[in-house]
């Protein structure tokens, strides 16, 4: 889970009440209109998103199982294993450009990287105003590997961030036979019933109005010149915010169908990681597996560690104690230094 990315700008939206009735018809009116506008706007950038080019990655919309799908990938020219990557909620994989490039360097060039951002979690509306549960998500993770990655004659380590370091236990339990290797990071595997904050999420994505209200108003802060919107996000949450990771949040998390798409997918998320951990999986494939837990996270608590050290001894499960935050990505040193983590758990597994 990686919704708290814009949780400075959600507390300040925070609905303490429901408006009263009278007032609802206002309130709709002003998210048609606003969605309206979103749309014509969209049409008349009706091309497709062009291909970017960084450092060393690649930007590409991949069509998989029917859906228009971001992808970020880099290509060694001699790789020896493929790293899939699998980001957090809100699934905007360009949050994780500066992190996958310093994978790339750390794993000394020789491991190629595909980053696949979530359906519907993009610039463009593709799906014209459809939203997608936690289960579609996995599945079209799954049938990316199956259409992409199917031919690999390298191994095959999966990676995921919060939410999708489950995504990736999960893509791990169907196709076992795929993955080499499995390692989360600050891992989203089960609801904190003791979270403050997860509660006060949970509130918000439960609630339809709630939701297209934050959606609607991220959405007009898109609306702004691109100076205007960098600015705001800017003094909201970190001067430390990386270019990369403003320009992801100013492109493509301030769209309303994106918004909607993450405060959904997070209802279905506490709808389903209300359920046990699937420890004895776990236990056969301690071998298989890493984690890497932070000091004060409140996705991936503490005592989750503890409880993953209890329930499955010997598996690799760290705490990372260098004052990140669970969106580590969205600075450079995070992305350098968890980047550098990554690399030094395949390199030990992987040789």
């Amino acid at each position: 889970m990686f919704i708290h990315l814009p949780l400075p700008l959600l507390s300040s939206l925070r609905i303490r009440s429901f408006p009263p009735p009278i007032r609802f018809r206002r309130y709709s009116t002003v998210i048609a209109s606003t969605t309206a506008k979103i749309s014509q706007m969209d049409y008349e950038k009706s091309q497709l998103i062009s291909q970017k080019s960084y450092a060393n990655a690649n930007f590409r919309l991949c069509n998989v199982s029917g859906r228009k799908t971001e992808l970020v990938e880099i290509h060694a020219k001699n790789p020896r294993l493929h790293v899939l990557f699998i980001p957090g909620n809100p699934g905007v994989i360009t949050f994780y450009i500066d992190f996958l490039e310093s994978l790339y360097k750390q794993m000394g060039e020789t491991a190629s990287i595909s980053g696949i951002g979530y359906i519907s979690h993009s610039e463009k509306d593709w799906e014209h105003g459809k939203l997608f549960t936690l289960k579609e998500q996995i599945d079209h993770k799954i049938d990316f590997i199956q259409q992409e990655l199917q031919a690999l004659e390298v191994p095959l380590v999966v990676v995921g961030h919060s939410i999708g370091s489950f995504i990736s236990l999960e893509i791990f339990k169907r196709i076992p036979e795929k993955v080499a290797y499995f390692i989360g990071l600050y891992p989203f595997l089960t609801v904190d019933a003791e979270s403050h904050q997860q509660a006060i999420i949970e509130k918000i994505a439960r609630s339809q109005l709630t939701s297209s209200l934050i959606s609607a108003t991220m959405a007009l802060l898109g609306l702004l010149p691109i100076w205007g919107s960098r600015f705001i996000a800017k003094i909201s949450l970190a001067k430390q915010w990386s270019t990369t990771a403003l320009d992801a949040l100013c492109t493509s998390l301030l769209k309303y169908h994106t918004m909607r798409n993450v405060l959904y997918l997070a209802m279905t998320e506490f709808e389903e990681l209300v359920k046990v951990p699937d420890w004895e999986f776990m236990r056969e494939n301690r071998n298989r597996i890493a984690f890497l837990y932070g000091e004060a996270d409140h996705w991936a608590p503490l005592h989750m560690h503890d409880e993953i050290v209890k329930q499955v001894p010997d598996v690799v499960v760290e705490v990372e104690r260098e004052g990140l935050t669970h969106s580590f990505s969205c600075t450079v040193a995070g992305s350098i230094w968890v980047a550098r983590h990554v690399a030094t758990l395949i390199k030990k597994t992987i040789s």
